[in-house]
């Protein structure tokens, strides 16, 4: 009996020491999509939003709801104030409604202990409620243009398959996967951040 392997071996496509990434953002600059949290002029906290709602939901369900939730809550002085049944309607059809209800308690930690700005730190971003490794980098690299990692489940699916020879990442982000993206990054901001959001 011959058993075939499920997922064959996949060999590596790029040299790991150079970085693709002049490749990889002259592809984005021709492919992005147009989405309203990417555009020039978006603020920190309007990034820090799109990256919560689109945890686990199609974009083109978090395009609307980002939009509508704008119009109401453009910062977080707003959002910590506004009734928790509201935001939870407004919330509506993104499912796994705690993330808004962390969104809420991230808008109070921001008005309360950063006067209603939010922080461009990334220990400080890290320790406000709801807010992990990814979101704190996408804010960095997204709003404020700096090198930062932003290592979501797709990227790891990509870097594994074209620098690490694998088919599928290893379940949990270890610390290899983390330096090698780390290496992969482009040293100056401006050219990390298109990276990044790339």
């Amino acid at each position: 009996m011959h058993i075939v392997p499920a997922v064959a071996p996949v060999t590596p496509r790029v040299d790991p020491v150079e970085p693709p990434a002049q490749d990889v953002m002259a592809w984005y600059d021709v492919h992005a999509r147009d989405l309203p949290w990417r555009r020039p002029g978006t603020t920190p906290w309007e990034v820090l939003v799109s990256e919560v709602m689109s945890q686990q939901t199609p974009v083109a369900r978090v395009i609307p709801a980002w939009q509508e939730w704008m119009r109401r809550w453009p910062g977080p002085t707003e959002l910590a104030q506004a009734p928790t049944a509201e935001v939870l309607r407004v919330w509506g059809r993104l499912g796994y409604p705690r993330r808004a209800l962390r969104l809420i308690e991230c808008a109070r930690s921001v008005v309360d202990q950063h006067g209603g700005v939010l922080p461009d730190d990334l220990d400080a971003l890290l320790a406000l409620p709801g807010v992990g490794e990814y979101t704190a980098g996408a804010v960095l690299a997204f709003a404020h243009g700096r090198r930062a990692l932003v290592l979501d489940t797709n990227v790891r699916r990509v870097l594994a398959r074209a620098v690490g020879g694998q088919a599928l990442p290893a379940p949990s982000l270890n610390r290899a996967e983390r330096e090698r993206a780390l290496n992969l990054l482009p040293d100056d901001d401006p050219a990390a951040a298109h990276w990044s959001v790339a």
